[in-house]
This record gives structure tokens, C-alpha cells and sequence, in this order.
């Protein structure tokens, strides 16, 4: 059985390793975005996106910071692991965390990003509407994904 990480609640002095995380991800999984926008995008999360949401993290022993969430308004606005810490249900995790005790059930992913689509599939989201474009107006298709009803929460029965 797998170990579970304990979840924390990240300081606003842990934003420049959160943004590294959120980087050092991005860089693993959105090889469809340039770079200009990548810094762009870096620049936001560090300064304004960080903000706007209720945070929770994972750590390792050295107590650095493995993946984290963001969630606001009843909607998971970030997920991000460390690619050296992907596959070891830290995703899985926190999400689970996010849907249970942050009343999350909704979230929109990059639809060109099909390792994050297929890891919400397998957690019983489904794809409820399509954007052409992400937040930021850029030609980069979102869909939005919402718990299925009938999904029995794992851990309950």
C-alpha cells in the first residue's frame, strides 16, 4: 500500500518554490506552449495566480515542496507535480483533498496536454464544455471537466 503524503497549507514565502514547481511541470507536460508564454505565465502565477487561491501542497523528507493545488470558487484552478515526484499519487492526493474538503468538483485542462485529460478521466471527471482558448485569450483549447455524479468518493465504501 502506498504511503500517503501529508497535505499542508503553503506560506506566501513559499511562492518562489511553488512557481518552481508549477515551471519545472509545465516544462514536463506542455511542450505545446513557447517559451515567451511560459515566462509569461511563470511571472503571473508567482505574483498574482498564487493569490487567488486556496493552496495545499505535498512535501518530501527534506520538507520541499512536491506538488501543490489551488482551488477557488468550487474549482481546481491548478494541479502541478514535480516531475521528479510524478507517479507516486501526490496527484491523486491532493486532488482527492480538493474535492473533499474544499468542495472542488470542476477544473479545466489544456486539451493538448492528454497525460493531465487521462489523469482526470481515471479520477472520474468528465468533459462538460470546450474553450477555444485558455484564460489569457491565447489560442490554447480548455475543456472543462466536472466530477461525474454517480462517482462514489474514493475512501468512502
Amino acid at each position: 500500500m502506498r504511503q500517503y503524503a501529508v497535505i499542508h497549507t503553503p506560506k506566501q514565502s513559499d511562492y518562489p518554490e511553488l512557481t518552481a514547481v508549477w515551471e519545472a511541470s509545465v516544462r514536463a507536460t506542455h511542450d505545446f506552449l513557447p517559451e515567451s508564454y511560459i515566462l509569461l505565465l511563470k511571472n503571473l502565477v508567482l505574483t498574482r495566480y498564487l493569490d487567488a487561491v486556496m493552496l495545499i501542497c505535498t512535501k518530501d523528507a527534506r520538507q520541499r515542496i512536491t506538488g501543490f493545488a489551488g482551488v477557488a470558487a468550487g474549482k481546481v484552478e491548478m494541479l502541478f507535480i514535480d516531475p521528479q515526484h510524478r507517479g507516486e499519487g501526490l496527484g491523486r492526493q491532493l486532488l482527492h483533498y480538493a474535492l473533499q474538503h474544499l468542495n472542488a468538483d470542476e477544473l479545466d485542462v489544456n486539451e493538448q496536454n492528454p497525460q493531465a485529460l487521462g489523469f482526470y478521466f481515471k479520477q472520474g471527471f468528465e468533459v462538460v464544455g470546450r474553450s477555444e482558448h485558455d484564460g489569457m485569450g491565447q489560442p490554447y483549447p480548455l475543456l472543462h471537466m466536472r466530477l461525474r455524479r454517480s462517482q462514489p468518493m474514493a475512501g468512502h465504501g
